[in-house]
């Protein structure tokens, strides 16, 4: 299996997004905000896993 670069950046987006989520949620309490910022930033990857097997 080959190395996907744009598949481990997505990863390792998505784990730096839900750290963020959890500070927001915990430390600022922007709970509309960070669950947005979750939703859409953990969709990356979903997104970049659909697009590799549609080719």
């Amino acid at each position: 299996m080959k190395n996907n670069v744009v598949k481990e950046k997505s990863f390792a987006f998505a784990l730096r997004i839900v750290k963020l989520s959890k500070h927001l949620n915990q430390e600022k309490q922007e709970y509309v905000l960070s669950k947005q910022l979750l939703r859409s930033g953990t969709a990356i990857g979903a997104l970049v896993r659909e697009a590799e097997y549609n080719e």
